[in-house]
């Protein structure tokens, strides 16, 4: 993994930006560096961006829905839909504009389904954002037509990473904005004989992002002293003073299964993974973070050998790897 800076520089806020209605935008590709492969048949992955924000969103579809359970913590939480069952998944950057994206993505999956509105013809779709104003002179937002182009464009068996889709313009590491670098999204696959698990995850955090041998490897950068330092270290300087508070984060993930799993369990193997990526991102679940894991299974197979413990601590280790890839 690279460890050469990436700096983010800090947002003006200056009034009279550019929003939407002030540019002629077109949704572009978003492909970052790379993707990763993935072997979950009917699971589907799109990407979108605005390249006069930088923004956008990314986009997870399951044509035939999936069971979901939400896991969502933090101060700052930024989410629509949170359903227990969906269609989609539309994660985005543009805080709470960034929700209209989702918006996009239904009414998408409606021309697709002939304007029918029975009951059961019903697609669901949650979303959730990451604040990623702090990073850009723009008011720019994903909205419903960044939402529909991410959608037409995914393709089955591959996630996009790095600086792209709803992690286009992620930060992580800001004790002190100045010290802020930007990260992005990342995806992470394993199997485990029958089981699959895949993890992918948008890193816009308060936390630095640490690697299992203990280092720093992406937020907190001191130009100064030409290294990362743990966040503990800085806020042990700062106790006692005035330092501010700095806002715009959250980290949102998505995990998805073919193993079954009832509700109870599907729900608590959501939890454990996302507690374990404290590890990953310290600190995590802040005050000023929107932290949010949508748990998902196709239903596919039984669960041998193991526990849902264990399945959890198998995608714990999926999830770290997640981590790791989004800031490359």
């Amino acid at each position: 993994m690279t460890t050469e800076p990436r700096l983010a520089k800090p947002s003006a806020f200056a009034p009279g930006v550019p929003r939407n209605a002030d540019l002629p935008l077109t949704p572009q590709p978003s492909p970052g560096r790379g993707s990763v492969a993935f072997d979950l048949p009917g699971v589907h992955v799109g990407t979108a961006e605005y390249g006069e924000g930088p923004t956008g969103c990314t986009v997870i579809h399951l044509p035939a829905g999936a069971r979901t359970a939400v896991d969502a913590r933090g101060g700052a939480v930024g989410m629509s839909g949170g359903y227990d069952y969906n269609h989609a998944i539309c994660l985005a950057g543009g805080s709470v504009y960034g929700l209209s994206a989702a918006a996009g993505v239904s009414d998408e999956l409606l021309s697709r389904r002939k304007n029918q509105t029975k009951w059961d013809e019903l697609q669901l779709v949650s979303g959730a954002v990451i604040y990623d104003f702090s990073t850009r002179d723009t008011a720019v937002y994903p909205d419903g037509e960044l939402g529909r182009a991410a959608l037409r464009w995914a393709k089955e068996g591959e996630f996009p990473v790095g600086r792209c889709g709803a992690g286009r313009t992620a930060s992580a590491g800001k004790v002190d904005f100045g010290r802020a670098e930007f990260a992005g999204q990342g995806a992470a696959f394993g199997t485990f004989g029958e089981a699959k698990v895949l993890v992918a995850t948008v890193v816009n955090s308060v936390g630095a992002v640490i690697d299992r041998d203990g280092r720093v490897v992406r937020g907190n950068y001191h130009a100064g002293l030409g290294a990362r330092r743990h966040p503990s270290a800085d806020y042990a300087d700062l106790v006692g003073t005035e330092a501010a508070s700095v806002m715009g984060n959250t980290t949102l993930t998505v995990m998805i299964t073919n193993v079954k799993l009832t509700d109870v369990e599907l729900l608590q193997v959501g939890r454990q993974v996302h507690s374990s990526m404290h590890r990953g991102i310290q600190p995590f679940h802040t005050l000023t973070d929107g932290d949010t894991m949508f748990a998902m299974t196709t239903d596919e197979v039984e669960l041998n050998g193991i526990k849902p413990t264990g399945l959890g601590t198998l995608a714990s280790e999926i999830a770290w790897d997640a981590i790791l890839s989004a800031v490359e």
